[in-house]
């Protein structure tokens, strides 16, 4: 199975479909999406592709913080390259292609695939959890009434448990036992994990930014930053775990348009869900297209610092 992922011609397919994925994101709603284009300021759109290219930053940013604390350094260069190029495997179907591709593209760079899928699974997990601390205290905040959503408070205590170093290390031994590998060399810190939390936390008020900006120029409430932030925390969550959706595409939108219908005129709910995928998935493209650009300019693959045995037999 591994000799056949490192195939160029598996390799080009993955890409293949990957980008079918992202453009299906765009054309199955092609007519809406130009609608609503009309409607919203031109300037209110270039500014939400800008700040979106922060929030892929501040989430490049998180995953970097976890693989360095687990013993790989990878330059920014060569972390760019393998975050974003990876990052379009979200548009396959499966939601785990991404960890997968940055397994693959790691391994060019001489970090060891045990350690590359770690990482962007703990990654994965923070994001998740930080989406759900965020989410909570930000609708509360917003005078919304959650005695609907109870749940979400039940889920606050276990969020924040799985940001603990102790509870994340516990996750990766086990998951390396069942994947019958041997255990990873170096654990999680505090500190490591506090900086993937904070890249994290901070990722989350950025992208509610950008929602919010779209729904300024389709007649939202400038009061309403906060629980625009909280509410498309849950919908990401909620696109996250239906697995078979490429990137979210359908949970997340439904999930968003119904927590902000009651903010927006009648009608404008779909078109900022249109548009806030229409942006998110431009960017995770031309990202991607920005770290291959760099990938074939390299004379050769970046290496990374790392902290002991760089790669174990099973690993290669």
């Amino acid at each position: 199975m591994l000799g056949v992922l490192r195939s160029p011609w598996v390799r080009i397919g993955f890409v293949v479909v990957a980008l079918a994925g992202a453009a299906y994101a765009i054309a199955s709603d092609w007519g809406p999406i130009v609608a609503a284009l009309h409607r919203l300021p031109l300037g209110n759109a270039l500014l939400a592709v800008a700040v979106n290219v922060v929030y892929l930053g501040c989430t490049w940013a998180s995953w970097r913080a976890v693989l360095t604390d687990l013993g790989s350094r990878l330059g920014v260069r060569a972390s760019f390259e393998v975050f974003f190029l990876s990052q379009i495997g979200k548009y396959v179907p499966g939601g785990v292609w991404h960890m997968v591709a940055a397994s693959e593209l790691g391994l060019d760079r001489q970090v060891p695939r045990r350690r590359s899928f770690s990482a962007i699974a703990v990654a994965t997990v923070v994001a998740i959890a930080t989406a759900l601390v965020a989410a909570v205290p930000l609708l509360v905040l917003s005078g919304r009434s959650i005695a609907a959503r109870g749940w979400l408070w039940l889920s606050l205590p276990v969020a924040l448990a799985f940001l603990a170093p102790a509870v994340l290390n516990r996750l990766l031994a086990l998951a390396m036992r069942v994947l019958r590998r041997e255990p990873l060399e170096h654990p999680m810190t505090a500190r490591g994990t506090a900086a993937a939390t904070g890249w994290a936390l901070l990722g989350w008020c950025v992208v509610g930014f950008q929602v919010w900006l779209v729904g300024l120029g389709l007649g939202l409430g400038r009061s309403s930053l906060v629980a625009v932030i909280g509410a498309y925390a849950i919908a990401w969550v909620a696109g996250f775990v239906v697995v078979v959706a490429p990137a979210g595409l359908g949970p997340r939108e439904l999930v968003l348009g119904v927590l902000l219908a009651g903010a927006l005129p009648a009608g404008s709910a779909v078109v900022l869900v249109i548009v806030t995928r229409l942006v998110q998935t431009v960017v995770d493209v031309a990202m991607a297209a920005a770290g291959y650009v760099l990938t074939r300019r390299a004379p050769s693959p970046a290496t990374a610092s790392t902290r002991g045995e760089d790669r174990a037999p099973s690993d290669r």
